[in-house]
């Protein structure tokens, strides 16, 4: 069968595949003025801030619980997290309630920001190591950093930040509660 060529190259080369550009999705958020991200397989929804009701002999990072459709659910101040003076809620502050699966069961934990800024698709391949220097938080509790209108935003790894086990053990959760929520602190004397 004859070819046909222009130039010495085939007018029927084989297609090639297009190249998979896997793609992660960031949430992008405001505390203490400085914006962050993280990814966003773990967020369930994200809330209008509409108080807390305190928890005595809590950590001053857990503000207190929040009812959410029936679930008792613990809420973190991420600036008091971060080592900063307690986020004042206003008109833009929000609850970002995140779900994590711990010893087979559902775990819900809420997030308080000054502001939720937008999602962000970023190539999974541009997600770039974290600094060895100059962040202003503990180096374990960034995943990354992402350009973002072309300034970097560090990325947190939100399973550090919340230590689910270590805030599990704190807020007294077993295997025992089913509906994922918060006992009160029985268990551990709330200590």
């Amino acid at each position: 069968m004859p070819s046909l060529s222009i130039g010495g190259e085939s007018l029927f080369r084989k297609k090639r595949a297009p190249e998979v550009v896997e793609m992660r999705q960031f949430l992008t958020f405001l505390v203490g003025g400085e914006q962050f991200a993280m990814a966003i397989e773990n967020i369930r929804e994200i809330i209008e801030f509409g108080g807390v009701t305190e928890v005595p002999l809590m950590p001053a990072f857990l503000r207190g619980v929040i009812n959410l459709r029936g679930s008792v659910v613990p809420v973190i101040d991420l600036a008091i997290r971060f080592g900063r003076a307690p986020t004042v809620p206003a008109k833009r502050t929000c609850v970002i309630i995140l779900e994590f699966t711990q010893d087979e069961q559902l775990l819900l934990l809420g997030v308080m920001v000054d502001a939720v800024s937008a999602v962000q698709s970023i190539e999974a391949n541009k997600v770039e190591t974290r600094p060895t220097f100059g962040a202003r938080i503990r180096a374990d509790f960034i995943e990354g950093m992402i350009s973002v209108n072309e300034r970097f935003v560090v990325a947190l790894d939100i399973q550090q930040v919340l230590s689910v086990d270590e805030l599990a053990s704190l807020l007294g959760m077993s295997s025992e509660d089913e509906d994922g929520g918060f006992d009160g602190g029985e268990k551990n004397g709330g200590s």
